[in-house]
């Protein structure tokens, strides 16, 4: 990656932490965003990140808020500079004061991120693990793994490990259970696809995975929800205010009716 392009990136997930957004960087996703004040740059960035009627917006204010990069299948060691470049703008006096940022390095990186981290307000996690604590799982990674290098969550349930792995509700669901297992933030992943926004059954299917993904160990400090909607992940499409306040509600009300108070912490993110 070029110095220019490098700086572009520092810039652009700079603008997230200081409005609050879910990055995701990955190929083929460079496009402006609905929002004026968004710098171009390469990456995604989801807006908006908390729900939008009077009483979310007052939830949302009492949460700290989260914005997550998840650098997919992308970078080598070279890329590490780009996350030290985040880590040193979060030191900053001042910097997005109240706000946790968080990089999800793909796996090879995880250690070595881990420890340029330490002590920094940048936080590690890791993009998927295995739902045993060890044995034979060849390529896999466990909870305790990630744990155990300085990891501090991991994204569950992503629209593409559910397409390219065949993963299914069940198996996100102990997932999940791993990772409060491990002492790790859960950030499960759900949503639809274009074919089922098409036919009008976005909140059914959400509201379907919603139910299924999360064990009843969930807490507003071990699990975080990421509304992903599969039709606007690396096409150049992106959800509209509106649409993301509509399933953030949804899902808000689902979480409160299960889960009571914890419901009500639980952070929501939005990916796409």
């Amino acid at each position: 990656m070029s110095g220019k392009s490098t700086d572009r990136w520092q810039e652009r997930f700079a603008a997230c932490l200081r409005r609050g957004a879910y990055y995701e960087r990955g190929p083929g996703a460079a496009r402006r965003l609905p929002v004026a004040e968004e710098p171009a740059g390469i990456g995604r960035v989801s807006y908006p990140l908390w729900e939008h009627s009077d009483t979310m917006a007052a939830t949302a204010s009492r949460l700290t808020p989260l914005i997550a990069g998840n650098w997919k299948m992308n970078g080598l060691k070279a890329a590490l500079a780009e996350a030290r470049a985040v880590r040193d703008e979060l030191a900053k006096p001042g910097f997005a004061p109240g706000v946790e940022a968080m990089i999800c390095p793909p796996a090879p990186l995880l250690s070595m991120l881990a420890q340029d981290a330490t002590g920094s307000r940048l936080l590690i996690g890791g993009q998927d693990c295995h739902h045993a604590t060890s044995g034979a799982h060849t390529g896999d990674i466990s909870a305790e793994m990630l744990k155990d290098i300085g990891a501090g969550a991991v994204i569950l349930g992503h629209s593409e490990r559910r397409a390219d792995h065949g993963e299914r509700d069940g198996d996100v669901r102990a997932k999940v259970q791993a990772a409060h297992r491990a002492g790790l933030l859960a950030i499960a992943c759900v949503g639809e696809t274009a074919g089922e926004r098409r036919s009008g059954l976005t909140l059914e299917v959400v509201g379907r995975q919603l139910q299924r993904s999360l064990p009843d160990t969930a807490t507003a400090s071990n699990t975080a929800v990421a509304y992903e909607p599969v039709w606007a992940i690396g096409t150049g499409l992106t959800a509209s205010p509106k649409d993301v306040a509509e399933v953030h509600g949804f899902l808000r009300k689902a979480l409160v009716a299960r889960f009571g108070a914890e419901g009500q912490g639980m952070r929501l993110l939005y990916g796409g």
